[in-house]
């Protein structure tokens, strides 16, 4: 298979999974502004969820470019990390329709963690396939983002049984490290092409 073929159908999936949490927004009874207020912990859940599916979209994009050939293992790595991913839209319904009790913020976090290993795993397959001197892994380099992204995930988790902003903080944390703009990889293939 080609790897074109594995991002053409990751696409088309995470495109699904937006379109299923937005289905999730379901629209007031009443036509006033103070009627969306009822819908603001959905909302809010739903922005946060949509946020982690672009992240995810753009990594595994720039993670592509370094790749030159896919193998079964990569194949079945993709697919464990859709599998994670396409529950997104489950657990962020959950959250947002009872507005962040424990349980619902806890299991958030979950399946967060459980999408942050499947990359994981995903991302050291394709390295492991194409060698420790390949694109991929010269332009990681230590993966610290990779590396404390899941400490602050078990923290969230850990915390939502304490206080859900605890959980909050550190979901949000985690969204911000990954929104800011990593270069690794396009710099890497820049110079590459020089």
């Amino acid at each position: 298979m080609t790897k074109g073929r594995l991002e053409a159908f990751t696409d088309g999936v995470l495109a699904i999974i937006i379109t299923i949490m937005v289905l999730e927004l379901k629209v007031p009874h009443g036509g006033e502004f103070e009627d969306l207020t009822k819908l603001l912990p959905v909302f809010g859940s739903y922005v946060l969820s949509f946020i982690y599916i672009a992240i995810y979209w753009n990594n595994h994009h720039h993670m592509m470019q370094t790749v030159k050939h896919v193998t079964g293992k990569i194949l079945w790595a993709n697919m464990h990390l859709l599998f994670w991913l396409s529950l997104i839209p489950f657990v962020t319904g959950w959250m947002g329709e009872n507005h962040f009790t424990t349980a619902t913020v806890s299991l958030y976090g979950v399946i967060l963690l459980a999408c942050a290993i499947a990359y994981f795993i995903l991302q050291n397959l394709i390295i492991k396939s194409h060698g420790k001197t390949s694109l991929l892994a010269e332009a990681l380099g230590k993966d610290l983002k990779g590396k404390m992204s899941p400490v602050f995930y078990i923290i969230g988790i850990i915390g939502a049984f304490m206080n859900v902003w605890i959980s909050g903080a550190m979901f949000v944390l985690v969204a911000i490290i990954w929104l800011i703009p990593d270069s690794r990889i396009e710099n890497r293939l820049k110079q590459e092409s020089n």
